[in-house]
């Protein structure tokens, strides 16, 4: 049986907006940074929508097709997909362990029009969608490996919701937040997040910092990665940042960078 997840200790709406606007790929080394090295979900690619989100995962879980199961009455069992997506709550996003499959779509443009009318914030599936020009015209944001013609049920049995899955090789528990831009998703634990926004913010502070070196001629070696001469020279631009802010942490803002 299925089960729901209390998202009332998630972080808040600010701090998810922070993880997105932060980006992907420096979240990517602030998690290696933090011993999360298997955070990027392999596979999914944006196929529609312009702008990063972040939010709580709401999982979906599919299996291996099997001929009893894999029926289009299967739709109309207790639990099943549409059951699922009626119960994915407003500014969730959902998050498909497809297994990868490239043949059969796990969602179209009917249930994701429901999610956007649900206030759902995009899908992310490892394996394929259906409906293409329909799922542009609905607007949900989505990221997945491609399309596909056939349903769900063409290579895929429904198997539940609310629960730990694996989607793009990384393991997702309802509940944590999902990064997702034009680079790929990510998975952070929200345990992590301030720290992860944190130091995302620094280094990219200091990567722009980098940048305007960089454009004014100076040369990698030294400035990037960044020896104890640079390191100290941004700290001293960062202090009043500091000053300001007198619960930050120090830290070297090039680690996993």
């Amino acid at each position: 049986m299925s089960e729901s997840r209390d998202h009332s200790a998630l972080p808040s709406p600010a701090l998810s907006a922070r993880l997105a606007a932060v980006g992907t790929p420096t979240l990517s080394s602030q998690l290696i940074k933090n011993g999360m090295r298997r955070s990027f979900l392999a596979g999914p690619r944006r196929l529609v929508g312009d702008q990063a989100i972040c939010g709580p995962a709401f999982t979906l879980r599919f299996v291996p097709e099997r001929d009893d199961k894999a029926v289009p009455a299967s739709y109309g069992w207790r639990d099943a997909l549409p059951a699922a997506i009626d119960a994915a709550p407003a500014g969730s996003i959902i998050v498909i362990d497809a297994r990868g499959h490239q043949g059969a779509g796990t969602v179209g443009d009917i249930f994701a029009d429901r999610l956007r009318i649900q206030g759902v914030q995009g899908i992310i599936s490892d394996g394929v969608v259906r409906d293409l020009p329909g799922l542009r015209q609905v607007g949900l944001p989505v990221w997945a490996s491609g399309t596909a013609s056939p349903p769900s049920i063409g290579g895929l049995s429904f198997a539940g919701w609310g629960e730990p899955i694996g989607c793009g090789d990384a393991a997702i528990w309802p509940g944590d937040l999902i990064v997702a831009d034009e680079d790929g998703v990510l998975v952070v634990p929200p345990h992590l997040a301030e720290d992860i926004a944190t130091g995302g913010e620094k280094q990219n502070r200091f990567e722009a910092w980098v940048q305007r070196r960089v454009a004014a001629g100076a040369q990698l070696v030294g400035l990037y990665p960044a020896d104890a001469a640079t390191l100290a020279e941004f700290e001293a631009e960062e202090a009043p940042r500091l000053h300001l802010q007198p619960d930050a942490r120090p830290s070297n803002p090039h680690e996993g960078s």
